[in-house]
């Protein structure tokens, strides 16, 4: 399927009504056709032979649907390759407006590689904490979520919860209380 089939298909669910309600969930994203999320999440399916060129295409087209759905397809192929996920998320990461993409781009895009790439997913974060560019830094807590319910690994991700803790951003400060909780939940 080509980056045209997919702006059909999108346009195909698009609703006002959902993108005015987009607007208000997700400040600061644009271009947004208003697809609602099960549409987004069956079409990701549908297109995975598409590959890393049509992740590519779709996040370089720029609309939310469009990143929301290269977010999803890594997911679905990152095993095929791995370190190109890996860098695809890294890549994205400067372009990320708002934090339903930064969020699902951090939660579902390697979630299929964890286990495997590890290593790498935390460098990634604690690269992203430090960052100036706000969306990376959230990134940095969003990418290692998953891995709250490994307890050997809460050492780490409270070393990067740490990192975050005096951020002023509203929306870090969000993820620091989300992930906190997370690693507390799972600690039990």
């Amino acid at each position: 399927m080509q980056l045209s089939d997919v702006k059909k298909r999108i346009k195909q669910h698009a609703s006002a009504e959902t993108a005015e309600k987009m607007k208000t969930v997700a400040p600061g994203a644009i271009n947004i056709y208003g697809v609602k999320m099960p549409v987004l999440n069956e079409l990701a399916k549908e297109i995975k032979d598409g590959g890393f060129e049509l992740a590519e295409a779709l996040w370089a087209s720029g609309a939310f649907e469009e990143r929301i759905l290269a977010a999803k397809l890594i997911r679905l192929i990152a095993k095929q390759d791995p370190d190109r996920a890996i860098t695809l998320v890294k890549n994205f990461s400067e372009e990320i407006d708002n934090w339903a993409v930064c969020d699902t781009l951090g939660m579902q895009s390697l979630k299929s590689i964890n286990k495997i790439r590890t290593k790498e997913i935390f460098s990634l974060a604690r690269q992203f904490s430090t960052s100036r560019q706000m969306w990376q830094r959230r990134l940095s807590l969003v990418l290692v979520e998953d891995f709250c319910k490994q307890k050997p690994l809460h050492p780490e991700i409270r070393a990067l919860i740490e990192l975050q803790r005096e951020d002023k951003e509203y929306y870090i400060k969000r993820a620091v209380v989300w992930l906190e909780s997370s690693v507390n939940k799972k600690r039990k």
